[in-house]
């Protein structure tokens, strides 16, 4: 789960990180569908020649106009944008973990697994890597897996069990020098060694492990496995060399990454010649797709006039559909005020998120209910809302919170206590003006419940490095899960007191205890009761808010094939091109 609806591409997202972080953009749709005679969004998209209203899209359908092999032409350019290039390079990371770098890692390094389906019912393993998959036994649960042959990374280094035990040892939790989004079911293993053959790994786990299948993507090449060289040594450098897939690495600035085929790899060939990455914020995206600079913007489309404009260009596909992201605020518990419950209380009592959410959405008529959860989606078996009773928008109550806590209404209009002003700060990035919007319709209804609030805005490229060194106090960004049993690891990640991806930092230990029984069983029931029961408790602590569950719109030049949004369905990345 990560910030401003960042899109992606439909390669598979690394299901061990279950939750990539994005900007926290909007997005929205229209719901007057068939005016103009149209009442199904094509799997292809919405072609521009079509003026009418837009149809809804349906939740169990994919819309990445996904083609055969055999239907996509070789060779052939693909030019896109993402806001955020970097700075860290390692996805596994909790700095690199966001879905920007997902998206880049898609490329060049190992996909192991993907589903099929939109809802993600079967989890398939991909065969260039991983042959077979066998459970060995249930008690202890060991599993054996037989890789490829074939499979090497391209620095020359084999690729085999070495590879699963240094991703073992840095997500394991067991070193804590490692700066990792998750240790979730890498903290069950005992072991992780060589089978009959370097290219068997047998894993021995020392606890139930419900998240065994979903582990071990991404992959950590065994000579990035060191501390100082995961955390820091993928810093400003891809190691193209540590890669392992369809495409390679020929050239990466902080502008612009270029992949083209790689030679070493053994898979079937990648149908494209080139993938060209470029940097590029909102507006700038927009732009250079009119202008014919780039084949799609893949970051979510965010208002009603940049969908219009999208829809302008000729020759085009607007493609879109439900995202698995949700958009949250999250709230500093390190920084003063902040660090006070009754405070951090008081700001969500003041939030009107459904104001906030039609200026979200506005004009598009995308109805999003605020959601209870981070970890499931409302459509999912056992979401269930967890957000605090007495948290509701209320600015009344915000007051009284505060006037308990000790503060008291100075003649300016703000709270204050011990002769210092309350006032909190609301962090965004962009230039986009629906970001500015909702951060001036935050500071609006902070000052109408007393409480000061000033806005800080920074480019999109210090996304990353704002959130790792936690300087903000409110930050809106969005979670996008990666599968749908995404909850069963992302509990501990988003709630976790340890935690380097709960940016309220907030927690303690009778929610990390709960946590911990999340993973340990089997039983989807039990599994969903345990992580709603745990994130009650964490949502009660004020450090984290659900705010809306947006949609994906992207637009493609026409007859771009396997790229869109397909909720969990996957395409590897050596399959997209351009339709015959």
């Amino acid at each position: 789960m990560k910030n401003t609806n960042a899109g992606k591409l439909t390669v598979f997202a690394a299901a061990a990180l279950s939750v990539a972080m994005l900007l926290g953009a909007c997005g929205g749709a229209t719901n007057n569908a068939g005016k103009a005679g149209m009442t199904e969004e094509p799997a292809a998209g919405v072609d521009t020649s079509y003026t009418g209203e837009l149809p809804m899209p349906d939740v169990n359908k994919r819309y990445d106009n996904p083609q055969s092999r055999d239907n996509v032409k070789d060779g052939g350019t693909y030019t896109v944008a993402l806001p955020v290039l970097g700075p860290n390079w390692n996805y596994a990371s909790n700095d690199g973990n966001s879905g920007y770098m997902n998206t880049l890692w898609g490329f060049y390094q190992p996909n192991l697994m993907a589903y099929d389906t939109v809802k993600g019912e079967k989890l398939k393993y991909n065969p260039d890597y991983i042959t077979s998959v066998k459970k060995v036994s249930d008690k202890p649960l060991v599993v054996q897996y037989n890789l490829n042959p074939k499979a090497k990374w391209n620095d020359g280094t084999d690729f085999d069990y070495t590879a699963f035990k240094a991703t073992w040892q840095a997500l394991s939790g067991k070193n804590k020098e490692y700066s990792v989004p998750s240790t979730e079911g890498y903290d069950c293993i005992k072991s992780v060694e060589q089978g009959s053959t370097p290219k068997q790994v047998v894993v021995t786990y020392e606890k139930p492990c419900a998240t065994w299948e979903m582990l071990f993507a991404p992959l950590v090449h065994p000579k990035a496995g060191d501390v100082k060289t995961f955390n820091q040594g993928w810093v400003n450098n891809p190691h193209n060399e540590w890669g392992a897939g369809p495409f390679q690495i020929e050239s990466a600035t902080e502008n612009q990454v270029v992949f083209t085929r790689n030679p070493k790899w053994w898979g079937k060939k990648a149908k494209l010649d080139k993938v060209v990455v470029k940097r590029m914020e909102d507006t700038a995206a927009l732009n250079a797709f009119q202008n014919g600079e780039i084949d799609a913007v893949t970051d979510t489309i965010s208002s009603k006039d940049a969908i219009k404009s999208a829809r302008s260009v000729k020759g085009a596909q607007l493609r879109y559909g439900y995202s698995t992201k949700v958009r949250v605020l999250n709230f500093n518990a390190k920084s003063k005020p902040l660090n006070e419950l009754a405070v951090r209380k008081a700001v969500v009592q003041a939030f009107d998120v459904a104001t906030y959410n039609k200026i979200q959405f506005q004009g598009m008529n995308w109805k999003s209910e605020q959601p209870g959860s981070e970890l499931l989606s409302m459509f999912q078996a056992g979401y269930k809302n967890n957000l605090p009773a007495d948290g509701k928008y209320n600015t009344e109550n915000a007051k009284k919170t505060l006037e308990a806590a000790g503060y008291k209404m100075g003649k300016d209009g703000y709270y204050a206590k011990n002769g210092k002003t309350l006032e909190i700060s609301f962090t965004f990035f962009g230039d986009d003006s629906t970001q500015a919007a909702l951060a001036n319709a935050f500071q609006a209804m902070m000052k109408k419940a007393g409480i000061k609030c000033k806005t800080v805005n920074h480019a999109v490229a210090k996304f990353s490095e704002i959130v790792a060194s936690h300087e903000y106090q409110v930050l809106p960004l969005a979670w996008q899960s990666t599968s749908p049993l995404s909850f069963l690891s992302a509990a501990s990640q988003v709630y976790k007191s340890d935690s380097d991806s709960n940016l309220g930092l907030v927690g303690n230990k009778k929610i990390d205890a709960m946590l911990n029984k999340i993973g340990k069983t089997y039983d989807y029931k039990e599994q969903t009761d345990y992580a709603n029961k745990a994130e009650s408790a964490a949502l009660a602590l004020y450090g984290t808010l659900p705010v809306s569950a947006p949609p994906i719109y992207q637009v493609f030049k026409k007859g771009f094939a396997n790229n869109g949004p397909a909720g969990y369905a996957s395409t590897y990345p050596e399959d997209m091109g351009w339709q015959k």
